[in-house]
Parts: structure tokens; C-alpha cells; sequence
């Protein structure tokens, strides 16, 4: 992490990084509330007095996680995902006595140096999916704030909270399969993060029944982005013989704007294409036809991250841990009639 000038308003994680030394264990030493050896006193003394560091009320409750701010980076915060993981994240974060800094990096520049920013402010950071690059993820864990990523791939002493998504999707291509698909699109950008897992499980299915997987088509994760995809997957120079039998979609919004397109195109769902989602928001359950899609526990995820930041806020737990949530297939009608339908 970038120091402040030395007497310019040093902070209490930079006293830690030049100690090497956790900020409770900064606090410790300063406040004598605890055993610290005398070896590692002297280190958080002498780097309190090179950065010129005064402990504010502020310092303090951040070290002891008391009455601070934990901070959380989402992508976006339009979407009905984002917002079911959010509410599952403050709930927890709410009864367990803390305030809750938000950052939504969508159309923001500098994205690097707000993240770097917030650090500075509160006493752990949770962030979602690859909204941040793995040289500040690494900068941060180096400076010893806590830090829970979700919906991302684990990285070395970081904690990670995500969904299960190989064999779930896995699981949603052998069921197109089972209904005699054999030409597939996807939809939706190949994110190296939890939509490139379910991509990982859909092409090994596929090449397992000798059907060469198809490239992802780049979309936003949007009804918006999805009805732009569907227009160029279904429509245009797309003959009926090159018109794929299924469009899997990297979540529930674009799967519901392919729907749009086909139905403006004439075209029938899922008479003349297929349609699957992923994550079984609320409009999933409600389109007609019904979304077969996978499901995830949106808020679970947040309630996970919010509780396993406040452990290693807390010190009751230093050695980081992964979990992965368990998903589970939807089975509806936009992938054709089936009797496991589920309304």
C-alpha cells in the first residue's frame, strides 16, 4: 500500500505494514490491553514514532473493530443480484453492530486508487468478483486489513466466499442434451471468475458428447445486454440452419433479454430456441415462459462474507478459509417440456 508522508496523517495499517504486525496487535501494544512480546512492542514503537503516527479514536475502534466501517466493492449495484447479495451482506453487517462503506465502481475512473482509498477508512474490505485487480487485491492483503473476496477465485491468505458453479452447469448442459439439443450459444462475457467456471462445466459436456462448445458471446449482464446478444445470436444473416437449438446465458437479466429478442424476432421459446439462466431472481419464476436456470443463494453469499470479515476483524480466526454455497438446477419451461417442471 502507498505510505502517506511521514507525519502527513500516517494510519494505523501503515504502522502495522511497517511493523509487520497485525492492527490489533498495533492497538495492543499502544493501549496495553493485551499480552504483546517485548520484541514485537519495540518494532510497533519504532514505527509509530518513524511515521510520526498519533492513535486517533478513529485508529483505535478500527483496530478493535469497534463501532467502524467495513467496506464493500461491487461492480454494480442496479442489478437484482447485486442487490439480493447486498441486503444479505448489511442484515448481517447491521446486527452485528456495524456501518457499511459502499463502492460501485461502474463508470468510475481511478477505480484503483478509490479502492486503495477506502482501505484507509475502514477496518476490512470485502470485494465482489474482479472489480479489482489482482496487484491492489495482493497490496491490500500485504498491508493485513481484512479481507473476504466474493464471488471470486481464492487468492493466498484471503479469505473467499462463492457459489458453486462447475457442476451446476455441468449439470444444465446434460439436461439440454436431454432434450435432444445439439447446437448451443452462450451468451455472456467470460469474466475468469465464477461465469468462466460455469462456462468450464457447460464445454465439458459438451466435448464429452463430441459437441464442439462454442465461444461466449460478450454481453453486459443485463436484460439490455442480453436482448443485443439474442438480436445477433437469432436474428440478422442467422439462418434457421445455423440458428442455435439453446442459448445458455451467464445469468438470469440476460437470459431474459434473449427471450426479448426471440419474441421480437417471431421466433417461439422454447419451440425454436432454448433459454437457461443463472442465478433464479424473482422475474426468473415469473417470465413466461418460466426461466429454467440455476440457483444460487444471492443473500446467503453476502451473510457469509459479512460474518467471516467480522471473524478476522475480531482475531477469533487468522488462518483464511474458502467456502463455496451450494447451487442447485431449476428446472422450468423455456428449455422445453419437461416433467420435473418446476412453476
Amino acid at each position: 500500500m502507498p505510505h502517506s508522508d511521514e507525519g502527513q496523517g500516517a494510519t494505523i495499517y501503515e504502522v502495522a505494514q511497517r511493523a509487520g504486525v497485525s492492527i490489533a496487535t498495533v492497538s495492543r501494544a499502544l493501549r496495553n490491553t493485551g499480552p504483546v512480546a517485548a520484541g514485537t512492542r519495540e518494532k510497533v514503537l519504532r514505527a509509530v514514532e518513524e511515521l510520526s503516527f498519533t492513535p486517533s479514536r478513529l485508529g483505535v475502534s478500527l483496530a478493535q473493530g469497534r463501532h467502524a466501517a467495513n467496506g464493500i466493492v461491487f461492480p454494480d449495484l442496479s442489478g437484482p443480484y447485486f442487490a439480493e447479495v447486498l441486503l444479505g451482506y448489511e442484515e448481517v453487517a447491521a446486527e452485528l453492530g456495524r456501518s457499511v462503506l459502499i463502492l460501485s465502481t461502474r463508470g468510475r475512473a481511478a477505480v484503483q486508487d478509490l479502492v486503495r482509498d477506502l482501505v484507509g477508512r475502514v477496518d476490512g474490505m470485502v470485494i465482489f468478483g474482479r472489480t479489482v485487480g489482482d496487484a491492489v487485491v495482493d497490496e491490500i492483503v500485504r498491508s493485513r486489513t481484512p479481507l473476504v473476496l466474493l464471488a471470486r477465485d481464492p487468492v493466498e491468505r484471503a479469505d473467499a466466499v462463492s457459489s458453486e458453479n462447475t457442476a451446476s452447469a455441468e449439470a444444465l448442459a446434460a439436461h439440454l442434451l436431454g432434450h435432444g439439443h445439439t447446437t448451443f450459444a452462450l451468451a455472456g462475457d467470460d469474466d475468469r471468475g465464477d461465469v468462466t467456471q460455469r462456462w468450464t462445466g457447460v464445454r465439458r459436456v459438451l466435448s464429452a458428447h463430441g459437441i464442439r462448445p462454442p465461444a461466449p458471446l460478450p454481453c453486459e449482464l443485463t436484460v439490455e445486454g442480453g436482448y443485443a446478444a439474442g438480436r445477433t445470436l437469432l436474428g440478422g444473416k442467422t439462418s434457421r440452419a445455423r440458428r442455435p437449438e439453446a442459448v445458455i446465458c451467464a445469468d438470469d437479466q440476460v437470459a431474459l433479454g434473449v427471450i426479448l429478442a426471440a419474441e421480437e424476432l417471431g421466433l417461439d421459446v422454447p419451440g425454436d430456441v432454448a433459454v437457461t439462466g443463472w442465478d433464479d431472481i424473482m422475474a426468473a419464476r415469473h417470465a413466461r415462459p418460466a426461466l429454467t436456470t440455476v440457483r444460487q443463494p444471492m443473500r446467503l453469499l453476502g451473510a457469509r462474507a459479512a460474518r467471516a470479515l467480522d471473524e478476522l476483524i475480531k482475531g477469533s480466526r487468522t488462518v483464511p478459509k474458502s467456502e463455496i454455497l451450494p447451487t442447485q438446477l431449476v428446472v422450468r419451461s423455456s428449455c422445453g417440456p419437461h416433467p420435473l417442471e418446476e412453476k
